[in-house]
C-alpha cells in the first residue's frame, strides 16, 4: 500500500518508508543538449539567407553610397532618385495599393477564417478551406495572365458584370486610376487562402473551455468573435501584416505584365520596383536602383516595427 504525500512530498508505503522510484515525485527537468544534427537542419536555411539575403543587401548598401566609378557619393544617389519625376507617383501608387490590400486582408481574411471555423459540418469546412487555398497554387505570373482574360470584357467569364460597371474594353478596365484596386484584388485572390488557413489554425488553438464559458455566460457568436477570438488572434494578424507588407512593397509582376499586355497603357514605371528596374537595366544606373531598394527596405522595416510593437508579436503570454 502506498500513501500519497499530503503536500507534494515523497511517496511513502504503509510502513512509513520512502518509496523508491520517481513516479510519485516531480519529474526532473531534462537538459536538452545541443547536437550536431540541429546545426545540420539549420545550415541550408542559414546559407541561403546569407547568399541571397544578407550579401545582396550589403552589396546594395555599397552601391547606394558610391558612384559609377566606385567612389564615395554620400547621399547623391538618394537625392537623384527622390528628385526623379517618376518617383513620387510610384510612391503614391504603391501606398494606395498597400492600404487597400492590407485593409482587405485584415477584414476579409479574419472574417472568412471566423466563418470557416464556425462551420460545424466537417466536410463543408474542409471543402471551403481547399477552395480558398486553391488560387494560391498559381504562381504570380500565371495568376496575372489568368486575370488578363478576366479583366477583358470580350473574353471574361464575368463580362456581364464588367459591362454593368460601364467597361466595354480591356483598356477601359486597366486605366491607371483603377489599378490599385485591381492589383489588390489579384493579390487577395492569390494570397488570402493561405492566410485563411493560418488564421483557422490559430483559432483552433483557442481553448474550447474559454469559448464554452463565454457561451454559458450568454455571449453570442458575434460577442465571442470580437471579445475573445479577435484579441487572441492579435499576434497572428500582426504577423500577417508584416509578411504582406514585405510582399506588397515589392509590387512588380502585376504592373509589368499589364504594361506589356496593354501596349504601355499601364506605365512601365508604375511601382517603385519597376522604377528600380528601369534605373538598372534601361539607364544602366545600378547605384540609383540600389538607392531605391534601400529606401523601400527602410520604409518596410519601419512599418513592420509598427506592426510588431502594436501587435505584440514577440510578447510572452
Amino acid at each position: 500500500m502506498t500513501l500519497a504525500p499530503p503536500s507534494g512530498g515523497p511517496a511513502v508505503d504503509a510502513s512509513g518508508r520512502r518509496r523508491s522510484g520517481r513516479s510519485g515525485g516531480r519529474p526532473p527537468r531534462r537538459a536538452f543538449a545541443r547536437t550536431p544534427i540541429g546545426y545540420l537542419f539549420v545550415s541550408p536555411y542559414a546559407l541561403l539567407t546569407l547568399a541571397f539575403g544578407i550579401v545582396p543587401s550589403l552589396y546594395a548598401v555599397l552601391l547606394a553610397f558610391t558612384d559609377a566609378d566606385g567612389g564615395f557619393a554620400g547621399l547623391d544617389n538618394f537625392t537623384k532618385v527622390v528628385g526623379d519625376f517618376r518617383f513620387w507617383p510610384a510612391v503614391s501608387h504603391v501606398t494606395v495599393y498597400l492600404v487597400i490590400w492590407l485593409l482587405g486582408l485584415l477584414v476579409f481574411v479574419v472574417g472568412l477564417a471566423l466563418v470557416v471555423h464556425a462551420v460545424s459540418v466537417r466536410w463543408l469546412s474542409t471543402t471551403l478551406r481547399f477552395v480558398y487555398y486553391l488560387p494560391g497554387a498559381l504562381a504570380g505570373a500565371s495568376s496575372v495572365l489568368l486575370w488578363l482574360f478576366v479583366l477583358d470584357p470580350t473574353a471574361s467569364p464575368v463580362s456581364g458584370l464588367l459591362g454593368a460597371m460601364g467597361f466595354d474594353s480591356f483598356v477601359q478596365v486597366i486605366q491607371p486610376g483603377h489599378l490599385p484596386v485591381i492589383f489588390a484584388i489579384i493579390a487577395f485572390w492569390t494570397g488570402a487562402g493561405g492566410w485563411i488557413l493560418i488564421m483557422y489554425g490559430a483559432l483552433n488553438n483557442i481553448s474550447t473551455e474559454v469559448i464554452e464559458a463565454a457561451r454559458i455566460d450568454g455571449a453570442n457568436a458575434v460577442q465571442i468573435a470580437f471579445r475573445i477570438q479577435l484579441p487572441m488572434l492579435r499576434k497572428w494578424v500582426a504577423y500577417m501584416g508584416v509578411m504582406s507588407l514585405a510582399a506588397g512593397t515589392q509590387l512588380f509582376v502585376e504592373p509589368q505584365l499589364l504594361s506589356q499586355a496593354s501596349n504601355a497603357v499601364v506605365p512601365n514605371d508604375y511601382s517603385l520596383n519597376q522604377l528600380a528596374y528601369q534605373y538598372a537595366f534601361q539607364q544602366n544606373d545600378f547605384n540609383g536602383a540600389a538607392a531605391i531598394s534601400l529606401i523601400l527596405l527602410v520604409v518596410a522595416l519601419l512599418l513592420s516595427w509598427v506592426f510588431v510593437t502594436r501587435g505584440g508579436l514577440f510578447e510572452k503570454e
